[in-house]
């Protein structure tokens, strides 16, 4: 079966079972409690996995458990300065060319840490808590409740498995360079690499080639060969087109080759896996074959509970906007319309590496608004009543806050700056007066109903 065709299966699949979970939700039923303790089951599975995988790279005392500890600390130098782990292979390169390859990490590790704030926190924090908890009838006393399950159910879940995952991944991965691109030898055999690395490899090689002969040079070796293969392609000429097809792969395997040792390592060591190299962080406690299976599972349970909740969250922000309670009808459809993603094989498959960066900027800039929010709320007396925080205890919680508004607010303005330049910038403007007038709107259509 072909991609396209297993993609035309199941993606139509994920979505209606994700439409029915979200039916079942709204009704709170016995299928939803059922369906949720599978995707449960299926998400513990790989949770285990990886948990049973530290344990038994620890007791092999392939673990360095000081430096891990160490890790917990954040180390904000990341965010334009590479981890300290690169400091061998950085110095092994040129010093004309260095500055090129730590651009190349420090971007690689500002991406990351984005992507994971913007997704794990601005879009949760803004949208799906505290909707959620009013859509519950959580209210003032069930607070208690309310931490105790973010805490048991969320936070120490969150730490331990991400932390196992990131432990078990970064043993195999980090700053290791992917088996096969540099020709490396073993038992007198080439070393049998991944096709599906090569294009990376060469893509982060080949912008190390533009930037030591310029894009003027560089783009005119392949002129003559991008013209042969788009007459080859025109003419419809399958011999043509392998023909020239090859041509471009010598040349730019030529130039991948003609680069110093060290370059090509580092090349090697920022290309990204995917999901199917990622099971292979499993293998060691699994073994190849069922490491693929128990990593398929966990990931197809990571991924319908994901999309399960962005579409709640979607459901919360249509009824908010029309103004009525979440729940009911319009609940429903505004829970259905991210569903229009399983077009996505058909329509957008290319696009999507475009979607992800406007995507986890908008989500990034989220926070901020979060924060503030809660700095606003955590002040409204108004609001809480005798449980604003008082005294000594109000002014930590303030300063804290105000802390992390400032930071998560610098942060956000340089990631729309650097992902979107003045265009980002201009429609964050444009998104804040906008939620600053419709506030009003809705502050004086709320005194009109009350006269």
């Amino acid at each position: 079966m072909s991609a396209d065709m297993a993609n035309g299966i199941l993606a139509p699949s994920i979505a209606v079972l994700c439409i029915v979970m979200v039916y079942l939700y709204d009704s709170q039923g016995f299928g939803y409690k059922l369906f949720n303790l599978l995707l449960k089951l299926m998400v513990a599975v790989i949770v285990i996995s990886f948990f049973g995988v530290v344990v038994y790279m620890s007791f092999k005392g392939q673990l360095d458990w000081g430096r891990i500890g160490a890790g917990i600390i954040p180390d904000f130098r990341m965010l334009w300065k590479p981890a300290n782990t690169f400091k061998e292979a950085l110095a092994a390169v040129g010093p004309e060319f260095r500055r090129y390859w730590i651009d190349k990490i420090v971007n690689e590790q500002q991406d990351v840490l984005v992507a994971a704030a913007a997704t794990a926190v601005g879009i949760n924090m803004t949208f799906l808590l505290p909707y959620s908890m009013l859509k519950r009838g959580w209210n003032k006393d069930f607070r208690g409740l309310a931490i105790f399950d973010l805490s048991t159910g969320l936070f120490i879940p969150f730490i331990l498995a991400t932390g196992c995952v990131v432990i078990a991944s970064a043993s195999q991965f980090h700053t290791k360079p992917a088996p096969g691109l540099l020709g490396e030898m073993q038992d007198s055999k080439l070393v049998k690499h991944d096709p599906s690395l090569v294009g990376r490899f060469q893509g982060l090689a080949l912008d190390r080639v533009r930037k030591e002969i310029g894009a003027e040079s560089f783009d005119a070796q392949f002129t003559d060969l991008n013209k042969e293969l788009i007459e080859a392609t025109k003419s419809k000429d399958k011999a043509r087109i392998e023909t020239a097809g090859k041509k471009i792969a010598i040349l730019k395997t030529k130039l991948v080759l003609d680069l110093p040792l060290a370059d090509r390592q580092i090349a090697a060591m920022l290309v990204r896996r995917d999901a199917n190299h990622l099971a292979m962080a499993l293998s060691p406690l699994t073994g190849k074959v069922v490491a693929h299976y128990v990593f398929g599972i966990g990931v197809v349970g990571m991924a319908v509970s994901s999309i399960i909740i962005l579409m709640l969250i979607n459901g919360f922000c249509v009824t908010e906007i029309i103004g009525i309670e979440g729940k009911g009808f319009w609940y429903r459809v505004g829970c259905i319309v991210p569903a229009v993603g399983l077009l996505g094989p058909f329509i957008w498959n290319d696009a999507a590496p475009y979607l992800a960066v406007p995507t986890s900027v908008f989500g990034f800039i989220l926070i901020p608004i979060a924060y503030i929010t809660f700095v606003l709320l955590m002040n409204q007396r108004k609001l809480l009543g005798d449980h604003i925080p008082k005294g000594g205890k109000r002014i930590v919680w303030n300063m804290l806050m105000i802390i992390a508004v400032v930071l998560v607010s610098v942060g956000a303005v340089y990631m729309v700056k650097k992902k979107a330049g003045w265009i980002g910038i201009g429609g964050v403007i444009a998104f804040i007066l906008l939620a600053i007038i419709v506030h009003f709107i809705r502050k004086a259509q709320g005194k009109e109903s009350l006269l």
